[in-house]
């Protein structure tokens, strides 16, 4: 202080290389290892009391070389709904990255689940032996979630699935599951889609588990 040298303490691990790329600075285990170019530099740097609280955070302004970051402050009355809007958040940050990585969507509300396994059991007709019965397998593994999404949105599960087979056998690939109506409709027309990575990646982590446990020969209980 006497120096005028402002010293921040108790970072968190997982807040330093945010902090280092919005400063445009790099971080050093010790001070041994400072050098100008390992250096941010801020016109000015101090301690703000956040409005209507008595929180105190650290501001810096005129920064000479910001990095492409941003912050989103939460304030909520508890830590219960402070929770849910960083998982709200979480959640619609993850969506973009599944945009970003592959920029294609697919209907949700189980559409895109009922359509591939109803071509599935098309293709388990048209084969024979063990083929035949992995793709029937399949193609009811796949029917669980539009199942799943009935039942919690407290509907009938097996009227609303057949429903849902029905309206894909006569052609219509976007039907699904509306949970506000209570009923089968077009999720194009309704606006209701979701990132194509979101569903592959989950049907590729299901697929990779039962073959993992298939590999399994024997079971050794230890008491």
């Amino acid at each position: 202080a006497k120096m005028n040298i402002l010293v921040v303490t108790d970072v968190e691990r997982t807040d330093v290389e945010f902090v280092c790329r919005t400063l445009g600075c790099t971080p050093v285990p010790h001070v041994d290892s400072l050098t100008p170019e390992k250096l941010g530099t801020a016109a000015h740097v101090g301690d703000v009391v956040l409005p209507g609280s008595g929180h105190k955070v650290v501001k810096f302004t005129g920064v000479a070389n910001p990095g492409k970051t941003s912050t989103v402050l939460l304030r909520g009355s508890n830590q219960l709904v402070l929770a849910e809007a960083n998982r709200s958040i979480h959640d619609a940050q993850c969506v973009v990255r599944s945009l970003v990585k592959e920029r294609f969507v697919v209907a949700g509300g189980g559409a895109a689940e009922t359509e591939a396994s109803l071509r599935l059991r098309e293709l388990a007709l048209e084969t024979t032996g063990m083929d035949s019965h992995c793709f029937k397998a399949y193609a009811d593994a796949l029917e669980v979630i539009p199942y799943t999404l009935a039942e919690n949105a407290g509907l009938k599960p097996i009227e609303i699935v057949t429903e849902l087979r029905k309206a894909h056998k006569e052609g219509m690939v976007g039907a699904g599951i509306d949970v506000k109506k209570g009923s089968i409709s077009d999720m194009y027309d309704e606006n209701i889609i979701q990132p194509l990575l979101v569903t592959t990646s989950a049907i590729k982590l299901a697929t990779e588990t039962v073959c993992m446990i298939l590999k399994v020969d024997d079971l050794v209980v230890v008491m």
